[in-house]
């Protein structure tokens, strides 16, 4: 999408801090942390938001998370513990329109999150 923030930041438009790079995905850091470790991973393809996903993506959800869970182990997180987040909508406190998953760590996360 051409208004797409995350699109941009995908195909370079506009800097990141990168953590991740491959053909499927693109990690980096959050420039607003909520926690000392706090990195977003994105499809480089446009999806809306979960609620758009279907059968066919998943592949690309279980790359993800395996990507997830290999950045935790080289940030030396995952032992641990760390917390996996995607909004989806308003009232679910997405504010970018394109699939994204926070990934939070190094200190303790409360539930309910608030």
């Amino acid at each position: 999408m051409d208004d797409c923030l995350f699109c941009k930041i995908a195909a370079g438009q506009i800097p990141s801090n990168k953590l991740y790079e491959d053909d499927q995905l693109l990690a980096f850091y959050d420039i607003d942390p909520q926690a000392p470790t706090h990195f977003l991973v994105i499809p480089k393809q446009h999806i809306d938001s979960a609620a758009a996903l279907t059968e066919s993506d998943a592949a690309l959800l279980g790359h993800i998370y395996a990507v997830i869970a290999d950045l935790c182990r080289q940030l030396g997180v995952a032992e641990n513990g760390y917390r996996v987040v995607t909004n989806v909508g308003a009232d679910g406190g997405q504010s970018v329109k394109h699939l994204h998953f926070h990934v939070l760590a190094g200190r303790s996360l409360a539930w309910p999150p608030g």
